[in-house]
């Protein structure tokens, strides 16, 4: 079988593309899983990348889980603890890997982002969407719950309100309809997606590498912290930060009037 991700790198920037177009780039059934938690590893132990790009192959994001691959339980029909362990050790490594990557992830969606393929988009710290791209969390209408963390994701990115709407009634919204709530923060026209996903990828790879880990890993924190562990966080890694090299750097290359040159 081939491989699911093509992987590019431009740069700072690592560019993942799901590409099984003729299962709609679904995310079970194949190596997927696997190979996004491989990729994430690589990614945090390489401290030259500063961004990360997702986008997929063809006409469509990813259409989730492969209806294919279901079918196998109506045949066989395991046991619930089987199923359960099916997901744990599969699907549910990918949201844990991707929320724990260290650098800033853009999903660049291309076409159709459908049950686990929204969420996988969630799972994204930037969404940018294609005029040609649809989004539903869409479980309900073959008979399944969000098994991948899909009921912990989407209220966090549109709401407890709009999240429950678009679980409930499992239909597709339409890129002007993510814009509005939130689900993405841009929508460009098809042939412009990866163009703008790189230029905002090239933005935030400009900073130094070490200091914009550190600021995700801030950010994640505050999702589920108080107040209180935010500003201890904060002080501990300012305390890093200033002792930085790129910090210098950044503060004579600003005194000069000049681009900075960090280490990395």
């Amino acid at each position: 079988m081939a491989n699911f991700l093509n992987i590019r790198r431009e740069g700072a920037i690592l560019v993942l593309t799901m590409d099984q177009q003729e299962t709609r780039n679904a995310l079970t059934g194949n190596t997927a899983v696997q190979e996004i938690v491989d990729a994430c590893a690589m990614v945090t132990a390489d401290a030259c990348v500063r961004a990360v790009i997702i986008t997929g192959a063809g006409s469509v994001f990813s259409a989730g889980g492969n209806v294919k691959d279901m079918q196998k339980y109506e045949r066989d029909r395991p046991p619930p603890e089987v199923v359960r362990e099916e997901y744990r050790s599969g699907i549910q490594r990918v949201p844990k890997a991707l929320y724990h990557l260290e650098v800033p992830v853009i999903a660049a969606i291309n076409g159709p982002a459908i049950g686990a393929g929204l969420d996988l988009a969630c799972m994204c710290d930037i969404r940018i969407a294609s005029a040609a791209a649809t989004f539903a969390e869409s479980f309900l209408k073959v008979g399944i719950v969000p098994g991948d963390g899909g009921a912990w994701l989407l209220p966090r990115v549109v709401g407890r309100a709009k999240a429950a709407e678009m679980a409930f009634f499992g239909e597709p919204v339409s890129s002007a309809e993510a814009l509005e709530c939130g689900l993405v923060s841009r929508v460009v026209e098809p042939d412009a997606l990866m163009d703008t996903a790189m230029n905002v990828a090239s933005r935030i790879a400009a900073h130094p590498g070490a200091v914009l880990r550190m600021t995700k890993r801030l950010l994640r924190a505050a999702e589920h912290g108080s107040l209180e562990s935010s500003l201890e966080l904060a002080a501990a890694f300012q305390a890093i930060a200033h002792m930085n090299p790129d910090h210098h750097e950044a503060v004579r290359a600003f005194a000069e009037k000049r681009p900075p040159k960090f280490s990395h």
